[in-house]
């Protein structure tokens, strides 16, 4: 029987990198460099043995009268706050193996905050420096924690004439950037396989907490690494769980019309090279508004502090709570903190300058 708080069952490493042989084929790499085994030995000591194997607990209060169970993947649990961090140290790790990099290396990564964190604390760690490609909404705490871990923040404050989004111009600034450093690398986040295999373990320690009997997996979309990880491990392991992929209105991943999004952490301005047709059975979209409701929600019924995407994942249960068989487990993923929105999100002033009087409300 289910209990009402489930820890995924301990591995040998805490390792993200540690992937279930049944799920990846990738041929293992053996780090014989002195050179490479000397900074990599952080990767098996220290803080960053603590990513990966983050609590999995039952929400009892998030939704009244519902006839299914609610199991929230807690990844803010992650050294760097975030889910973000597994693919951040997979693609370091593995680019070391690849002799893609070497210590002394500078890494240039495009992120709105989660991935730049958790790059820059595998950074410090592995002997890299890290210049992050930001935009405007990137909140005041990231920039803080970036700088404060020892990276670069290069702040895109003009769109991309084309589109007016800042991604396209957000990757152009990478691309300058990797021309003018000698001995820099792109992690490449939305086209790295390695974000996606980060997230077969994602998937393995939910299924495994639950027993393999998890019916609906309710997944925020960005980079469509943990979408495709978590998609791939289902199917690769003849799961029966369908994914309800979670985007944001004004992300065309779906197809939806490219619009203006003011909340961070989840959707796109263009198709990520990781997404594949069929790796969701069902998209539901959620405006900015939805995530600021359910942020707001869950801090109230469950007293959990989390970030925008995780409020679009509430919002996207609420919407289908309905359709939602009696006796159902759903699991949600729940990405990053809360603190990180302090500002935004949780700060009444700037709801109000956003979104007028608009009032918020319980979503049972």
């Amino acid at each position: 029987m289910l209990g009402s708080n489930l820890q995924t069952k301990p591995s040998t490493s805490r390792s993200t990198a540690r992937m279930s042989p049944k799920v990846s084929s990738r041929k293992q790499t053996n780090f014989e460099s002195p050179v490479a085994n000397k900074y990599l030995s952080g990767l098996n000591s220290g803080i960053l043995t603590t990513v990966g194997n983050t609590p999995l607990i039952k929400l009892a209060k998030v939704f009244k009268d519902v006839d299914f169970q609610i199991f929230a993947k807690l990844e803010m649990f992650n050294p760097g706050g975030s889910v973000k961090d597994r693919p951040a140290v997979n693609m370091l790790k593995n680019a070391f193996a690849d002799g893609q990099i070497e210590p002394g290396y500078t890494i240039v990564e495009s992120s709105s905050g989660n991935l730049g964190i958790g790059l820059a604390q595998a950074c410090l760690v592995l002997g890299l420096h890290l210049i992050c490609v930001v935009d405007p909404k990137t909140t005041s705490q990231n920039i803080k924690i970036l700088e404060a871990y020892g990276a670069t923040v290069d702040v895109v404050t003009e769109p991309d004439p084309a589109t007016g989004d800042f991604l396209p111009a957000r990757i152009n600034r990478v691309k300058s950037l990797l021309d003018s450093i000698p001995k820099s690398f792109w992690c490449q986040q939305y086209a790295n396989m390695n974000n996606v295999r980060a997230h077969h373990q994602t998937m393995h320690e939910i299924a495994t907490a639950l027993d393999g009997k998890l019916d609906y997996l309710f997944c925020s979309t960005g980079t469509c690494g943990t979408l495709r990880g978590c998609s791939e491990y289902i199917k690769s392991h003849n799961l029966t769980t369908k994914i309800i992929a979670v985007d944001a209105k004004g992300s065309v991943i779906f197809g939806d019309k490219r619009g203006k999004r003011l909340i961070p952490g989840h959707g796109a301005a263009r198709v990520p090279e990781l997404f594949q047709p069929g790796l969701e059975d069902m998209c539901v979209h959620v405006s900015d508004w939805d995530c600021i409701v359910g942020c707001h929600h869950l801090l109230k019924s469950e007293a959990i502090l989390a970030g925008g995407s995780s409020g679009a994942v509430i919002a996207a249960i609420a919407k289908k709570r309905f359709e939602i068989p009696s006796g159902a487990n759903c699991a949600a993923i729940l990405c990053d903190r809360g603190e990180r929105y302090l500002d935004t999100i949780y700060t009444d002033s700037w709801v109000k300058e956003h979104f007028g009087n608009a009032q918020l409300h319980a979503l049972n």
